[in-house]
């Protein structure tokens, strides 16, 4: 099941994929990471898709990443009192802690954290922005705004802020539990939803404490000035563009995607393009072509991953879905402006040990032609390192740990093997090459590059390189 193309699709489960069949069909047309949204499926659920993806593991003998998108607040206002009201351009509109049903004049806001951070100027958004109010004044108990634009808001809808920092967690009663249960059963990474600083991402990972891996969802305007901070303390970053594009202009929302991704590979940590990527293949066969030149776009600048959402979850061709989202980014990594593109944005090798050593191994595997580079690791670290350096020849990684191996499901151009760790460094050579041999990277009497970190076993002590031979005689 080795794959043809280095970027890694994502798809996200639903009820249009629910079964075991299904999933075995999502995975052979190319899902690297299955997602599991906590926003729709219950803790039942996410047990039952976990159980069934491990299955498909034996059943296919690859590691699969699974991952866990957790909900995070969500903001909504109260109720009407016929159900819904028509606000009109240029009427004032109050949003108080009045928890009364709400009219053409006012509706209760049950935040008292929204009320408190409000300040005038600010932009209130309701229902995905199709009503659009900025705030006048603004009180403990409420504010009073103008709307700008108009339209029908009713019950329960929610509500989006772009220009305010809300100073509490992103993590709600729910999401903790979500948490709990899927880092009982075994998930490789978490999604944190409307990340807005650092200290959001820190809480999660306090809470994992390593037993998977942290990823930041960029959602929200509030991130991007602390962008570096947040994905230096994250192990991933998600530009989670539908809800991004809410609560910015729509047409910042491509350039912010190329800052954040080649941000991300500069940092060396795996970074994901969702939403919307084949919109219209939730209820059509075929996507568009703007869909197709998006996923492409994705594919051209390097991300690591690339994701169907509903497309996948609830739509009517996730297989189809799929195999176009494969067929794209194959078709993409064959083109000679790609790797013309993926070299001009090189970064310069961080100053680590790890980071030279991994800059190196991709500088000789280059120049000599090997067919592969072969990474022992235990942490993932340095497959993940050689992965930023976004490498011609192919990255196989070796571990002794199979939640490690999932990870990298999701890491650009790593395929991982779960294998014993070396014993010494003749073992380390022979068996490189023999996993090197058998998943059909290398032929006998060919070469690949091996990194290692000695004593083995040590995470983060990434220290030599080493050609070798196919014949298994170190060179």
């Amino acid at each position: 099941m080795r794959r043809l193309r280095r970027c890694k699709i994502i798809a996200t489960l639903g009820p249009a994929t629910s079964d075991h069949t299904m999933l075995a069909a999502l995975f052979e047309a190319g899902v690297d990471v299955f997602r599991i949204n906590m926003s729709h499926a219950s803790h039942d659920d996410m047990r039952e898709r976990v159980r069934m993806i491990r299955s498909l593991e034996t059943e296919f003998g690859r590691p699969i990443g699974i991952l866990l998108d957790l909900q995070g607040p969500k903001l909504r206002l109260g109720t009407f009192v016929n159900g819904s009201a028509q606000l009109s351009r240029g009427a004032h509109f109050v949003l108080d802690s009045n928890p009364a049903p709400g009219d053409t004049g006012r509706v209760y806001l049950p935040h008292p954290e929204i009320l408190r951070a409000l300040q005038p100027g600010h932009t209130v958004l309701i229902d995905d922005g199709k009503v659009r109010l900025h705030v006048v004044e603004a009180h403990p108990q409420k504010a009073i705004a103008i709307v700008d634009i108009a339209g029908t808001i009713s019950n329960r809808k929610g509500v989006s802020l772009p220009d305010t920092e809300i100073s509490v967690s992103s993590m709600t009663d729910k999401d903790h539990a979500d948490l709990a249960a899927g880092l009982n059963e075994g998930v490789d990474w978490v999604a944190v939803s409307f990340v807005q600083r650092p200290d959001d991402v820190a809480e999660v990972k306090k809470e994992v404490r390593g037993r998977a891996f942290i990823m930041a969802k960029i959602e929200k305007p509030q991130a991007i000035s602390r962008l570096e901070e947040i994905i230096e303390i994250s192990d991933g970053l998600m530009v989670a563009r539908g809800d991004l594009g809410v609560e910015l202009p729509l047409e910042k929302v491509p350039g912010l995607q190329k800052r954040m991704t080649r941000m991300s590979r500069k940092l060396g940590k795996p970074v994901v393009i969702a939403t919307q990527m084949l919109e219209s293949m939730i209820s059509l066969p075929v996507p568009t072509r703007a869909e197709v030149s998006d996923v492409a776009t994705a594919v051209f600048e390097g991300a690591d991953a690339i994701m169907l959402s509903a497309e996948s979850a609830s739509g009517r061709y996730p297989v189809e879905a799929v195999r176009m989202m494969n067929n794209i980014a194959e078709e993409v990594e064959q083109e000679p402006y790609y790797r013309q593109i993926i070299n001009a944005q090189r970064a310069l090798p961080e100053a680590t040990g790890a980071d030279a050593i991994a800059n190196a191994a991709r500088d000789v595997a280059e120049t000599l032609d090997l067919k592969a580079i072969v990474a022992w690791t235990a942490s993932g670290s340095t497959a993940l390192r050689i992965a930023r350096e976004r490498p011609e020849s192919p990255i196989l990684a070796l571990t002794p740990s199979h939640e490690t191996a999932c990870r990298l499901a999701l890491a650009w151009g790593v395929h991982a093997i779960v294998t014993d760790d070396a014993q010494d460094i003749d073992d380390m050579a022979s068996r490189a090459c023999s996993h090197a041999r058998d998943e059909g990277f290398a032929a006998f009497g060919e070469r690949v590059i091996i990194v290692a970190g000695v004593p083995f076993g040590t995470p983060g002590a990434t220290n030599m390189v080493r050609i070798a031979y196919i014949d298994g005689k170190p060179k």
